[in-house]
């Protein structure tokens, strides 16, 4: 439940400012902590923060448990002694500051990386104590990369070896001993991700400012998980999956979205008591505050569509664990603030069980305004145990929303609803709307904040390209005059 009137800015780690083409948990990271703290917002909420995969969305994941080495911070590595600077102004890490260029970040920072690896002398007590710490999904998450490295990054359907596929005892021998040096590497940037963000969590700790993190429902089909664990998935005995995820027709594809993440085994999840869940829950509790659950509404019925279709049409429901699971979840860990993604086409069942789990859900202002229509997400039908949002990463930001997507009725009922004013900025309107609302918690994109529009947009379901998950943040934004705008909204609406 939440407790208190308080709000929150929303920014992916990779949107930070700063050198080195992406976002990291280095000195812009406390920069923007700061930031939060002097606004006096008391939540920053960041994307999912494992390794990315398909199209570079986080969404994607090759691991439940690991976490992205784009964000190792490398200034950070050369006050280490691992890396100099002379070293880092050698590479290309992309020359555009207002986006991640993924292809040239690829090469440059596993590069730098490897450098840093060969002299990781200083810290062996270190790795060899976060090894042992770590033993229940370290090794097989290292040796997974290692071989897909191995193999040019292939998916795990097209690796060559079908012994390694397959996971043989032999094979997995075979290749540990032959990839050894890999192995190590891989395990060495768990190590630095795992020491880079446990300090920067702590110093936001310190701030006031509380992490809020995003859990994936689903992994990727090109994961460890699937690999290592097949029994946890829907799949055939030649390790394919019969049915993969998505969402059927929806305001973002007239075809639905096809995600094509295996689907999960729930019955054989509930008959080893949801360990793997409860286990994958633990690991996410260390690096988060509060965990956001993305698409919860899979725990009650999921959209399954044949492996090999075009599209998500034809995809059915299916029922999921329920209530069952969620109690599991709660019993183990009865102190975890949680959040439902709630979004989405729900019928009365489905409200019903977002009802009766008790957490939190999410609302969205773009999502409003329906002139023929008292939609739920107007500010004056929030209710306490809600997060209010303007948009999401999903959605456009509100100026674009607003100037761009929205029909004419729709713009005509917002200008008026929120008495939206040109002179003071069209989002700031949208921000103050759901600052006023009765929400328990409201969060804004930082763009929204910002007034920024089309070009800043993190991601467009159902698209494929060089758009999404590359906008960053300019640091001069980042201002005095912003933090004291929004610090004085916060205040006027007790959110402080």
């Amino acid at each position: 439940m939440l407790s208190a009137r308080k709000s929150g800015v929303v920014l992916p780690v990779s949107s930070l400012p700063g050198p080195y083409g992406i976002g990291t948990f280095g000195a812009e990271a406390r920069r923007f902590v700061d930031f939060l703290a002097d606004a006096g917002q008391s939540y920053w909420q960041v994307l999912p923060l494992g390794p990315t995969g398909f199209g570079d969305s986080p969404y994607q994941s090759c691991s439940a448990m690991a976490g992205n080495p784009y964000f190792i911070d490398l200034p950070l590595l050369c006050r280490q002694g691992l890396l100099t600077t002379d070293e880092l102004a050698a590479f290309d890490f992309g020359d555009d500051p207002d986006r991640v260029d993924y292809g040239k970040l690829y090469r440059a920072r596993t590069d730098a990386l490897r450098l840093a690896f060969a002299r990781r002398g200083p810290l062996a007590d270190a790795l060899l104590s976060f090894r042992a710490a770590q033993a229940d999904w370290l090794p097989d998450y290292a040796l997974f990369m290692a071989v897909k490295t191995h193999f040019g990054m292939a998916g795990l359907d097209d690796w060559p070896d079908p012994s390694i596929r397959a996971r043989t005892p032999a094979a997995v021998r075979q290749y540990g001993a032959l990839l050894a040096e890999d192995v190590a590497f891989h395990e060495f940037l768990q190590y630095l991700f795992d020491a880079q963000w446990t300090a920067l969590k702590a110093y936001a700790g310190k701030r006031g400012v509380q992490i809020v993190g995003d859990l994936p429902i689903y992994v990727s089909r090109d994961s460890v998980e699937l690999w290592t664990h097949p029994e946890l998935f829907q799949i055939r005995r030649d390790g394919r999956p019969r049915d993969v995820a998505g969402v059927p027709p929806d305001y973002y594809s007239e075809t639905g979205q096809l995600w094509g993440n295996p689907l999960y085994d729930w019955r054989y999840h509930e008959q080893t008591g949801w360990a793997w869940w409860l286990r994958r829950l633990g690991h996410t509790q260390k690096f988060f505050d509060v965990i956001r659950i993305d698409h919860f509404r899979g725990f009650y019925n999921y959209w399954a569509v044949p492996a090999g279709a075009e599209t998500a049409l034809r995809g059915r429901w299916r029922r999921g664990p329920g209530l069952k699971l969620i109690r599991a979840i709660r019993a183990a860990y009865p102190d975890l603030p949680l959040v439902a993604e709630d979004l989405g086409d729900l019928d009365d069942t489905v409200r019903a069980f977002f009802a009766k789990t008790g957490l939190p859900g999410m609302d969205v202002l773009v999502y409003a305004f329906d002139p023929n229509g008292d939609s739920a997400y107007l500010p004056h039908n929030a209710r306490p145990n809600r997060v209010f949002y303007t948009s999401t990463h999903d959605s456009p930001p509100f100026l674009d929303w607003l100037t761009g997507e929205a029909s004419e009725d729709q713009r005509a009922m917002a200008l008026e609803y929120l008495r939206l004013r040109e002179d003071e900025g069209l989002s700031w309107g949208a921000v103050k709307a759901v600052w006023g609302s009765a929400a328990g918690l409201a969060m804004a994109p930082l763009q929204d904040v910002l007034g920024l529009g089309a070009d800043a947009r993190i991601n467009t379901p159902s698209t494929l390209g060089g758009g999404n998950w590359c906008w960053r943040v300019r640091a001069e934004a980042l201002n005095d005059g912003v933090a004291a705008r929004l610090r004085a909204a916060t205040h006027v609406y007790r959110r402080l």
